[in-house]
């Protein structure tokens, strides 16, 4: 896939959202108005704020918030979460006080970085494997897998491709990502809303998590503390390690609009790698802002395994800290491919 198709797809998700709240409008004295395009505007610009006032009501004062942040009516936007966000205004007036809301929408400043790859090493990956999650720990791979009926934990030597550990799912469960932490493994599902806790060593499992405001599972990684889930959507979630509850999520944008469909995570020296559903880019995002900062295109990949009627797209990124290198595959691919990523 060529970086200016790749563009045009994330142009295309781009969600507009019209200036003013219809239904304020229709039941307020007063409505916001921006010198944003459509209510959107990007990091290090300056949001002008006004209230219009038809009725011509003797106002006292105005005091401005995105979300939770006050604001003044010159705004530079900096250091704010990069997504939609509700807009409000508080309207002081005779012996009054009104609240008027609209939405707005933060893009990043800058386009993302295209980067590129050369392949280190080519290793043998079961061709029969759904890939859903891929994780190191200690040089040994880890692997959560996909398909009602098929879904799996395993753990290989990646080198030889080797299984030295696998349990199947029940067939009611479609496995999807995973990420180790404090020894223990976690595993999602896709659409049954359970997660799964097992001993590193012994793969048995000891626990469950349900997701509660995220509707799918998706992908999981960690930073050594905090644990990312992915739904499907542009939001990343927060997890508490301790209970799994979802306690927060950033919304993943670029320059240009928002990134449906973040699949597989990997969290590579500061940086959350990402895979998108039906794609073969993986996006390098800061985990704060949502910013997307770059795109790795490994669509050649998919042209260098075997071709067969199963074969699916790539997912699945792995970063070994013993070579210090990223290592990718796909679904029902059969070679584990050990990459140096560079910028373009």
């Amino acid at each position: 896939m060529s970086s200016t198709k790749f563009f045009t797809i994330i142009g295309l998700s781009l969600l507009l959202w019209s200036c003013g709240d219809t239904k304020n409008a229709k039941t307020s004295s007063f409505s916001i108005t921006t010198n944003a395009k459509n209510n959107t505007i990007a990091l290090g610009e300056t949001l002008n704020l006004s209230v219009n006032n038809p009725k011509n009501k003797t106002i006292n004062s105005i005091s401005y918030k995105i979300g939770t942040v006050s604001v003044k009516e010159n705004a530079e936007i900096k250091n704010l979460p990069l997504g939609e966000h509700i807009l409000t205004a508080v309207v002081n007036y005779d012996n009054s006080s009104e609240e008027i809301t609209t939405k707005l929408t933060i893009l990043n400043d800058v386009a993302p970085k295209i980067y590129s790859y050369k392949i280190l090493n080519e290793y043998p990956h079961d061709i029969t494997s759904y890939t859903q999650g891929l994780e190191f720990h200690n040089g040994i791979l880890y692997e959560s897998t996909g398909q009602y009926g098929k879904s799996k934990l395993r753990k290989t030597d990646y080198k030889t491709g080797e299984l030295l550990k696998n349990i199947d799912l029940g067939s009611q469960y479609f496995g999807e990502g995973l990420t180790i932490l404090n020894n223990n493994i976690y595993q999602l599902t896709w659409k049954e809303n359970i997660g799964f806790i097992y001993d590193l060593e012994t793969f048995e499992r000891i626990g469950s998590f349900n997701y509660g405001k995220s509707k799918e599972g998706w992908g999981l990684c960690n930073d050594g503390k905090i644990i990312y889930k992915t739904d499907g959507t542009n939001k990343i979630w927060t997890l508490n390690p301790t209970t799994l509850a979802e306690e927060n999520f950033v919304e993943v944008y670029t320059n240009t609009g928002k990134i449906d469909n973040l699949n597989e995570l990997e969290y590579i020296e500061g940086k959350i790698y990402a895979n998108i559903y039906q794609r073969n880019g993986v996006l390098i995002i800061d985990p704060k802002s949502g910013a997307v900062e770059g795109v790795i295109d490994f669509s050649p990949l998919q042209k260098l395994v075997t071709q067969h009627p199963n074969l699916d797209v790539l997912n699945g990124i792995a970063y070994n800290p013993t070579t210090k290198t990223i290592f990718v595959t796909g679904k029902d691919w059969d070679k584990l491919f050990e990459v140096e990523v560079f910028e373009k």
